[in-house]
């Protein structure tokens, strides 16, 4: 019985592997091309001529600028634009800076009623937002927040799935990190600032871009509080674009001034989010 060379077989086995990983490779192409085709779409549509035959009928011969420039003359874009700003970023500071105090004194304090806290923060986490808009509003209303940046912002910097989230990463951390701070003579807000914080640093990069795109897409709770142009965010602006006489080049140009925030904030913070995993991986 004759065998096959040790080389022979080792082609046969990286070119069934090969083709074994055609399929899968395939598949995932074809699924971020549908992915990436309506957000392709936006960026040609916005950039596309103002009279030019553009998507879904032709694909325009040139690209221009013009539409993103002149969407900044509707209405009041620039004040929407800060009013989003403001709100999403001090949203993600307050959230992350309060919910991590939170979650390092449920792991690393003993008091009474430590875990009744605790489950009474989750429990918020089954109420939906509609059964507390009403009360919500009446509440800000009688504090004369309505119409102001302190009205849009103040109900929503308490965030128990990010005192729920943080705390179980927290709660993962070696006891000996803190016991050595403690011998050290650090206190507690050193320890919170110098130990906690950078041990941290995954979680909190994660949740700061989860917590700014809530706050940056967020169109219910502007849309009540917000009854003014002036205090409108960018995304109610944008839906009252559509009763204005914009065209859709413009519509587009706006949804993509909207997106470049985002994809800034993710590009910024992704590689803590990396870096966090990879040390998780080496660690298990």
């Amino acid at each position: 019985m004759t065998t096959l060379p040790s080389t022979i077989l080792g082609k046969e086995r990286r070119h069934s592997g090969r083709r074994r990983r055609i399929g899968p490779t395939l598949a995932l192409t074809v699924i971020s091309l549908f992915t990436v085709a309506p957000l392709l779409a936006v960026v040609v549509l916005a950039l596309s001529p103002e009279d030019a035959p553009t998507l879904p009928h032709a694909i325009p011969d040139s690209l221009t600028l013009d539409n993103i420039t002149r969407i900044f003359d509707v209405g009041e874009f620039p004040l929407w634009l800060w009013n989003s700003f403001v709100y999403s970023a001090v949203s993600v500071v307050v959230i992350l800076l309060t919910a991590s105090m939170a979650a390092y004194a449920l792991v690393r304090k003993r008091f009474p009623g430590r875990n009744a806290l605790l489950w009474s923060i989750v429990a918020t986490l089954m109420v939906p937002m509609q059964a507390t808009l009403i009360p919500t509003f009446i509440l800000v209303s009688r504090m004369e927040g309505v119409n102001t940046l302190w009205g849009l912002t103040l109900p929503t910097l308490a965030n128990a799935q990010a005192v729920f989230l943080i705390r179980q990463f927290v709660r993962d951390l070696p006891d000996e990190i803190f016991d050595a701070a403690r011998i050290d003579g650090a206190g507690e807000w050193r320890t919170f600032v110098q130990i906690l914080l950078p041990l941290i640093r995954p979680i909190l990069a994660t949740l700061a871009i989860f917590v700014f795109l809530w706050h940056w897409n967020d169109l219910l709770w502007p849309l009540v509080v917000g009854q003014t142009d002036e205090a409108r965010t960018l995304t109610v602006g944008l839906a009252t674009l559509n009763t204005e006489t914009v065209s859709t080049a413009g519509i587009m140009s706006a949804a993509l001034v909207s997106f470049i925030p985002c994809l800034v904030i993710f590009m910024v913070l992704q590689r803590h989010i990396v870096a966090g995993i990879a040390a998780g991986g080496i660690k298990g």
